[in-house]
This record gives structure tokens, sequence and C-alpha cells, in this order.
């Protein structure tokens, strides 16, 4: 199973694509997108969030995508920006029928390092050392967080297995590209 992992931000929004498959989970991509500041327009910025996350659905096609909620903070206004980048992402996902799985940044964090409380570089070292990623802190923070959710989703017990079709109608009608 291909899980799209997505930290979201509206200014940068990290991402990371994880396989899982016979329990191993390997690294297909991470990394970042900068919605540029295109004078200071937010809905711009998210439709630069929307097109990238399409573009990487269809490089990737994952099955799933796992992504992180925003909770609370000090600036309304920066929370409205941050849920509207989720949403933005989400709807991305959604829009290609990939189911979205959301996932509180206490839990990622839990998750990955076994203290809801950890600090960013602790995520990172431990998205690393699971992922097996040579060089040290290669990763910028924001795509680290975003593997981070997608391996979340692996050990809170999400789903790594594709649904089962109930008959062979059912298949057909759930995947029309498959046939020929």
């Amino acid at each position: 199973m291909i899980i799209l992992g997505i930290d979201p931000g509206s200014n940068i929004t990290g991402f990371g694509v994880i396989n899982v498959e016979l329990g191993e989970t390997v690294l297909m991509d991470s990394g970042v997108i900068r919605a540029s500041k295109v004078g200071e327009d937010h809905q711009l910025r998210l439709k630069q969030i929307y097109d990238s996350v399409c573009e990487l659905i269809g490089i990737h096609h994952p099955d799933l995508c796992a992504i992180e909620m925003p909770i609370f903070g000090n600036n309304p206004q920066s929370m409205l920006k941050l849920g509207r980048a989720q949403a933005t992402a989400m709807l991305a996902a959604l829009n290609h029928q990939i189911p979205v799985t959301e996932y509180t940044p206490k839990e990622v964090k839990k998750a990955v390092t076994g203290n809801g409380n950890a600090s960013k570089e602790q995520v990172r070292y431990m998205v690393e050392t699971i992922l097996s990623m040579e060089g040290g802190s290669s990763v910028t923070m924001d795509a680290s967080d975003a593997l981070a959710v997608a391996l979340c989703h692996v050990h809170r017990g999400g789903s790594t297995q594709k649904a089962h079709s109930k008959n062979w109608a059912a298949f057909i009608k759930e995947n029309p590209d498959r046939i020929k």
C-alpha cells in the first residue's frame, strides 16, 4: 500500500510517500511544496498546494492519504490559513478517490517516537531511523513531519491492505483503469 503523508502549511507543505508491503516500509519520496507569496494572495497559494498534491498523486498513485490536522494556535488568522491548506490537500486526494485519514500532532509524535510531546528533531531522527535514511538530517523538518504522519497511519494500525471487492462486478466498477 502506498501512503501519501502530508504536513499542511499555508507557506510550506511537507509531503512524504511510503510503500508498505509484507510488513516492510520503504521510502518512495519526500519534500516540500513551497507556495510562493504571489502578492500575498492566499487563494493562489491554495491553488499551488492543490495542483502540487494532484501532481504527486499522479506520480505515485497512493492508496491512502494521511494528513496532520491543525489543533490550536495563538493567532486565529494563522489557524484559518492552516485549516484551509489542510482542506485543500484533503480535497485534492478526495477528488482522486483517495481516502483521507487525519491524525493529531500528538498522535503522530507518539506513534513515531513513543512520546506525544517529542521535539521536531526527535521526530526527524526517528523517521530517518525507521526508514533507514542515510546521511542524517538530510530531510527537512516539514518533510520528516509528513513522513511521520504516513508512518503514524501504519503504526496506529491503519489499513495497509487494499479493500477487497465483494464480487467481480464491484471490482470492475471500483477499478475501471485495470480492465483492458
